[in-house]
């Protein structure tokens, strides 16, 4: 198993988590963006420059994911070509996206975007917050002890 991590926008406190991950279970962790990101020195880390190019993280993240590897995004589009080889996806709130809640999450996105674009909603998400971090960090322990179990 791979975690990718869209790392374009991805809040710092959830790297810390990640990169502790990467180094405590031993995973291959491969942070994608468009230019190079500071990454501890480690066997288990690694960074990649995938670009500017429009979507360019995304895209080198969806050729290179495969069945059973983890991607975290908060990226719709993204997590939805992940799923569809098979990844699992993990949110920056700790949510996964699933077969069965991806087509309603892009609705969504959809929905908000014409909302944005015809000024009915503006700003943008709430700061990121200690709750998220914890939220998340929780579900990504869960996880990974699942999948060790299944693996045994």
């Amino acid at each position: 198993m791979t975690i990718y991590i869209d790392n374009d926008a991805m809040p710092r406190p959830l790297k810390e988590v990640l990169f502790k991950v990467a180094q405590r279970e031993q995973v291959k962790t491969v942070f994608v963006a468009a230019f190079a990101q500071n990454v501890p020195f480690s066997d288990f880390i690694v960074s990649v420059a995938a670009g500017t190019a429009f979507n360019g993280a995304d895209d080198w993240i969806a050729e290179h994911v495969s069945e059973g590897d983890l991607v975290v995004t908060a990226d719709i589009p993204l997590a939805d070509r992940a799923i569809t080889v098979g990844a699992e996806v993990l949110n920056t709130k700790g949510e996964f996206f699933t077969p069965a809640n991806i087509k309603n999450a892009l609705a969504m996105r959809e929905l908000m975007e014409e909302l944005r674009i015809t000024g009915e909603v503006t700003g943008g998400p709430p700061p990121f917050s200690d709750r998220q971090r914890i939220d998340f960090t929780n579900a990504l322990n869960r996880y990974l002890t699942k999948r060790k179990k299944s693996f045994r």
